[in-house]
């Protein structure tokens, strides 16, 4: 639902409440372990409150002053960063059950094509930024899914990617020329295959954005559409089936597998 505050994450609320509540317990000021913990009062109070996440070394600095003996210390791990944004967790679990995907980009490189050099560099530049801990976590998630391409049972990948993806210099023009040649090394795999569709034979459905479809291994038809700040995993046939329709006339105008990867091939030349 959109126009509705986001709350923070249950597990921050919930360990910020037992640290203040062993810190009271304990008789420790909020003063005292911003001090030893090296971080602000304010912060610290973010922190207790849950709309900052506790931080390791806070939790460690507390178990200690609080005689917490370890407890504190063990909400760690329920705090580790979500490997995937809340609204694509749906799609990521149809997408690791898929037997079949196809998708169709306009202006970056699909997530299961992507270099780490080149997930890194845009994770990492992310608006509002993202800790460490939360853009290491995704780039690691996000290479681990490219384990589909070639693991067994084969999973058959069919990837459009419209000219000003492959333009766009994202981390810079030795990452993008990596990434270049690595879409041609992928697309050489018996189950991948990568179109490039020229911007001078671009139908007005490539204009509208991403869409990939999916098939999952009871034959179930999913359609998944995202845009900056929404996205949506379709199962309704009616749904999947128009965007079956556009994600077609898109395929259509595309080059073959050939001739995209000599396309690909000639653009990395000119980085």
């Amino acid at each position: 639902m959109t126009g509705e505050a986001t709350q923070p994450p249950m597990a921050w609320r919930y360990c910020g409440n037992q640290v203040k509540l062993w810190r009271e317990q304990a008789g420790v000021t909020r003063e005292r372990l911003a001090d030893e913990a090296g971080y602000g009062v304010e912060t610290v109070r973010s922190m207790e409150l849950g709309r900052r996440r506790p931080m390791l070394r806070l939790l460690q600095v507390a178990d200690h002053l609080c005689g917490a003996g370890g407890k504190l210390l063990a909400a760690q791990e329920f705090l580790k960063p979500e490997r995937f944004p809340e609204r694509t967790r749906e799609f990521m679990q149809a997408e690791s059950e898929a037997i079949a995907l196809y998708g169709y980009e306009p202006l970056l490189i699909p997530g299961l094509l992507q270099t780490e050099a080149y997930a890194r560099a845009l994770i990492g530049n992310s608006c509002p930024p993202l800790d460490d801990e939360t853009i290491e976590e995704r780039v690691t998630a996000r290479i681990a899914r490219q384990e589909r391409l070639w693991r067994k049972p084969t999973v058959l990948f069919g990837f459009v990617i419209y000219e000003a993806a492959l333009h766009s210099r994202v981390g810079g023009a030795a990452v993008m020329r990596s990434q270049l040649r690595h879409l041609v090394d992928v697309g050489s795999l018996r189950n991948v295959a990568v179109q490039v569709l020229p911007a001078d034979r671009a139908p007005c459905p490539a204009l509208g954005g991403s869409l990939v479809l999916l098939e999952t291994g009871d034959h179930e038809r999913y359609a998944y559409v995202e845009g900056q700040e929404t996205s949506a995993l379709y199962s309704d046939p009616a749904r999947v089936s128009t965007l079956t329709q556009r994600h077609g006339i898109i395929r259509m105008q595309a080059l073959g597998v050939e001739e995209s990867a000599q396309f690909i091939g000639r653009v990395a030349e000119t980085i």
